[in-house]
């Protein structure tokens, strides 16, 4: 069956399951909204953070959620990228789970999975067996915080994986376990003699190379100012330089994302923001857009390269849209006060650096939620970039990318 069959089938499917209303509004140029065909239906879900991985080898990419207050979920993609749940797989236990990321931890072909929670403290561990099952090694993980950033990377360049978790509350420092070269899949903690012994109250983490030396660096998201860049040594060991990264206003980060704004070939970075966690407005929400100067210095140029905004954004999200060879920018949006519900945005790149405001064309009107963790993969095998959008007490949508002439 080709790919148009295909489509034209979930175009009629939607057509009869909505109304003349709601079917169109479920398209727009760039995406065709089909959470109702294509996602299992759960309206109260509170999935802060989805990522796609093919988990059962069979050459899609599948669908795995980090939940508040549920135990965590995965959904097999048929191909097709319609999805349905695989109970059974992670612990039956609710946990007040943030953040989740993948990779071949403990070498040996198969994708593995670490999710981090806030609250309850009680991060999970699984070992991917190929098939789309998991043995749970949990109690591998080096010790219990209140996390909230989280990402994988080789920090040490040794080849294997390794660990960073962003913390807050009480005893916020954030931790640094490095992937055991003599047992794959294990940890040393590398925290004390390898980051600053600083309460960063962190909500995003970011691991990638931004001074170009071909080490992996560290880039900190955190809820009380200021953000910082971290470089790395090369060895896994970790300097600030706060220096290079200017603030001009004090900021509530949620996202760090890292990609090359204007083309230039050097890393940028986007930090999105809130205006407080669902309380009174504290702090200006707008997206902020450091510009890579070179020689580990970034200037802040959001005033003429991004839109201004009222609206809070939990996760923000690179994708080409329109398919023009830019990298544009997706926005979760809620309204803070009071926490309410808004189509999520997007605003695409001239090229240059310069980003406009295109929500009305390129996202479905019907994309709506309190929109978190969103994820950007082809799940249909039609070479198009679609996207999953998470969301706190909503539906978790699926925006397939749509064929443009």
């Amino acid at each position: 069956m080709n790919n148009y069959f295909e489509k034209t089938l979930i175009c009629i499917g939607l057509y009869i399951l909505l109304s003349p209303f709601q079917y169109c509004s479920a398209q727009s140029t760039y995406f065709k909204d089909v959470t109702l065909t294509n996602l299992p239906q759960d309206a109260k879900a509170h999935a802060l953070d989805v990522i796609l991985v093919d988990v059962d080898h069979d050459g899609d990419l599948d669908l795995v959620l980090a939940l508040e207050s549920e135990p965590n979920r995965l959904y097999l993609n048929d191909g097709k990228g319609v999805f349905t749940w695989k109970k059974g797989v992670f612990a039956e236990k609710p946990h007040d789970t943030e953040h989740v990321r993948t990779a071949d931890f403990n070498k040996d072909g198969f994708m593995d999975l670490i999710f981090v929670a806030e609250d309850d403290q009680n991060h999970e561990y699984y070992l991917g067996k190929g098939d789309g099952t998991f043995v749970d090694a949990s109690d591998r993980l080096l010790g219990k915080s209140e996390a909230n950033g989280l990402d994988i990377a080789d920090v040490n360049g040794d080849g294997l994986v390794d660990i960073v978790i962003g913390n807050t509350g009480k005893a916020p420092q954030n931790f640094l376990w490095l992937n055991d070269p003599e047992r794959p899949g294990y940890f040393i903690d590398h925290t004390t003699t390898a980051l600053p012994q600083v309460d960063e109250q962190t909500q995003s983490v970011k691991l990638a190379d931004l001074d170009g030396d071909g080490h992996v660096d560290m880039v900190l998201g955190n809820e009380v100012p200021p953000n910082r860049i971290l470089y790395n040594d090369g060895k896994g060991n970790f300097t600030a330089h706060d220096e290079g990264l200017p603030l001009k206003v004090p900021l509530h980060t949620r996202e760090v994302i890292v990609f090359d704004a204007n083309g230039d070939g050097k890393p940028d970075l986007l930090f999105a923001n809130l205006t407080s966690n669902g309380g009174a407005k504290d702090k200006d929400p707008r997206a902020r857009l450091w510009i890579n100067q070179g020689n580990r210095h970034f200037i802040d140029e959001t005033e003429s390269r991004i839109p201004e905004q009222l609206y809070s954004t939990y996760a923000a999200a690179i994708i080409d849209f329109d398919s023009d060879g830019h990298q544009d920018i997706i926005l979760s949006a809620i309204k803070i006060p009071p926490f309410e519900e808004m189509q999520v945005q997007a605003l695409r790149n001239d090229g240059s650096g310069h980003f406009s405001l295109v929500t009305d064309q390129v996202i479905p009107e019907v994309t709506r939620g309190r929109s978190w963790g969103i994820a950007v993969g082809d799940v249909d095998g039609d070479g198009i970039d679609d996207m999953v959008i998470g969301g706190w007490g909503s539906q978790v949508r699926l925006l397939l990318g749509q064929v443009r002439n």
